[in-house]
């Protein structure tokens, strides 16, 4: 276990964040309690007064075919993953192309594209040093309730890699924005898309300082070069309340906010 400062107005996504010092788990090492994980910041707006954050270490950045599984350290960056199964004509994890940051962050929010997420895919997780089935872990869309950390977890080996079905769900991300953000900031309401009520509310392309929902997918809150932490939130809840008002829908953040005052 060491200490490293890291900036997240460089380190994150969406380019907004202080330099803090991150504890960094090395394996073996006691996971320390209230304190939150941070893998790549690819779907994180954190604070200027975060909570204790920690990271693993490379220790948990692996792929392995264990038998009958294939076993992936949290750490792993989701480049690393597709390299990995279409060097070994392993199926399934075609959808991870160029989706950001590390299977940790997948498994937190069992990220996916469309009607692929990886708990689909999933047989367990090591939470706390403990392998737990993915059945009976609470999960849903973007949803995972891990309630630990995790630092690897395991998939059935399925062989047939199909590199085809990589470049068609590639095809769905064409819309989404080049500037830095973290991603869809809300997940999508039942029977109803958040860029599209953000949009239908007028705030695509609305701006307040630096930070603004984006031109190309309004359902983007991009940083347009020198972005705010209070900018994002007046955004975020500007959004919330305009939706609400116009469609008595509550819009529900995708994006993780970090703030001191989470719970753990």
């Amino acid at each position: 276990m060491f200490v490293k400062t890291i900036d997240f107005s460089h380190y994150s996504s969406i380019k907004i964040g202080p330099k803090v010092d991150v504890m960094i788990i090395e394996l073996g090492d006691k996971i320390p309690t209230n304190s939150f994980l941070v893998g790549g910041a690819n779907n994180l707006l954190i604070s200027p007064t975060p909570p204790p954050l920690i990271m693993l270490s490379k220790d948990f950045d692996y792929c392995k075919i264990d038998g009958d599984f294939i076993e992936i350290g949290a750490s792993t960056p989701t480049g690393k993953i597709l390299s990995f199964t279409r060097k070994n004509n392993i199926a399934g994890f075609e959808f991870v192309a160029k989706l950001p940051g590390m299977l940790g962050g997948m498994l937190a929010m069992n990220a996916g594209v469309k009607s692929y997420e990886i708990f689909s895919l999933l047989h367990s997780i090591k939470i706390d040093n403990r392998w737990i089935e993915a059945k009976s872990i609470p999960h849903g869309y973007r949803f995972a309730k891990l309630n630990g950390v995790a630092t690897s977890a395991r998939f059935p080996l399925k062989y047939g890699y199909d590199d085809s079905l990589r470049k068609e769900l590639l095809k769905l991300r064409d819309n989404q924005p080049k500037e830095p953000s973290a991603g869809s900031a809300f997940k999508n309401p039942r029977g109803a898309y958040a860029g599209a009520l953000i949009e239908a509310v007028g705030l695509k392309g609305y701006q307040i300082g630096d930070m603004a929902w984006s031109e190309k997918h309004a359902n983007f809150l991009v940083n347009l070069g020198d972005g705010r932490y209070e900018e994002a939130i007046e955004l975020i809840n500007l959004a919330k309340i305009r939706v609400f008002d116009s469609f008595g829908i509550k819009l529900e953040e995708e994006i993780k906010i970090v703030t001191n005052r989470d719970q753990f």
